[in-house]
């Protein structure tokens, strides 16, 4: 998901990456207790004082923000679930969970950790905001603890609010998926209700920027948009996994795919394979050997006038760059290619032998089985015409 992440460290064997989106809310959040926040609460103190402040402040927002999701990531080692990674990005922090966990019980202590741990972090920040009051004059200090206390018990709440993909929404599923025994009916309740709140938030953004306040108001939009499409994507993963449970390749591919002549004009590709089986990606084959692929990509690279004279034996991508998987391969693995390598198109190979092509397409289809079509095999060769 965090394709540009950078690992920064680990810590008790989870690594913590930031994201270079999170350089764009790390500086509004500095910016904005710098210049608002932190001015109205000690006037009489200097712009280096609060600058120190909010940088002090925003470390500190950020170090919580960690903890709330190594809370999670703990929690969830400790049930079983594995974790790929910790994130912090524009929208505070995510754990990258590497399955979902086997039972509503887990679900609901994971999602519980979090808050949990937001809201010891508001209560010690508050003890020691009382304590710096009352021990000294330090009121920079004092108020810098009584920031963190705020936003940590904000952070708390605004997490428990039951709307999926929030940790209070992942506590509903659990409770839905524990009555009723259908997770997958649970996360598209639990969604639903993370799509409404979405939409809550989005209209508050808009209100907000009818009433002049523009940054508040686009923050608003941004989280909206961003629940809304983490609640859609949380829903469709869910019925992916149970469609695909325990299915393979083999299920889900097209068997027999049309394939390509080496000797084959580019147009001649164009026309009689793309075009007319409405393919991108075709296996190049001679004799019955399977030497490459040929694919969109590769035609973008050749100007239009040369296809006539071109022959895909001259610009096809080789076996040693093409993605090939195995007919065995449980769909779920390669779900996780899919969305780790970026490619979306493979051929399946069994014995050296060419089985068929399986495409993210495929998935799809099966995941509406009324989009779902059959393709006649065919190989395009040098002696078709248009």
């Amino acid at each position: 998901m965090f394709s540009n992440a950078v690992k920064l460290c680990s810590i008790k064997g989870f690594d913590i990456k930031v994201d270079p989106s999170w350089l764009v809310i790390a500086s509004l959040v500095t910016w904005s207790l710098s210049q608002h926040y932190f001015p109205k609460i000690l006037p009489d103190t200097t712009k280096a004082t609060h600058l120190s402040m909010a940088l002090v402040a925003m470390l500190g927002l950020f170090s919580c923000l960690l903890l709330h999701e190594l809370a999670h990531s703990v929690v969830a080692r400790h049930l079983g679930v594995p974790i790929k990674s910790i994130t912090l990005f524009i929208f505070g922090g995510m754990a990258e969970l590497g399955a979902e966990p086997s039972s509503a019980r887990d679900e609901f202590w994971i999602a519980l950790a979090g808050p949990a741990m937001s809201i010891a972090l508001a209560f010690g920040f508050w003890i020691l905001a009382q304590s710096v009051w009352l021990s000294s004059t330090a009121a920079p200090i004092a108020e810098v603890f009584s920031y963190l206390a705020i936003i940590n018990l904000v952070l708390a709440l605004f997490n428990l609010v039951p709307a999926f993909p929030l940790d209070g929404g992942r506590v509903l599923r659990a409770y839905l998926w524990h009555r009723n025994g259908n997770v997958l009916a649970a996360t598209k309740t639990a969604a639903r209700f993370g799509e409404i709140f979405a939409y809550l938030i989005m209209a508050l953004g808009v209100v907000a920027l009818f009433g002049g306040a523009i940054a508040l108001g686009l923050w608003h939009l941004m989280i909206g948009g961003f629940m809304l499409v983490a609640a859609r994507a949380s829903s469709s993963a869910q019925m992916a996994r149970a469609v695909f449970s325990g299915k393979s390749v083999r299920a889900i591919m097209t068997p027999d795919p049309v394939t390509v002549n080496p000797d084959t004009t580019l147009s001649h590709f164009v026309n009689l394979a793309m075009l007319r089986h409405n393919v991108s990606f075709v296996p190049v084959v001679e004799d019955g050997v399977l030497l490459g692929h040929m694919d969109a990509s590769v035609l973008c690279g050749i100007d239009r006038e040369h296809w006539g004279n071109t022959r895909v034996g001259d610009v096809f991508v080789g076996l040693e760059q093409s993605p090939m998987v195995t007919p065995d391969l449980a769909v779920s693995e390669l779900l996780e290619m899919i969305l780790t390598t970026g490619r979306r198109k493979f051929m399946v190979m069994q014995d050296h032998q060419l089985r068929g092509v399986v495409t993210l397409a495929d998935l799809t289809r099966h995941l509406n089985p009324e989009k779902m079509r059959c393709r006649r095999p065919e190989t395009v060769d040098p002696t078709h015409s248009d």
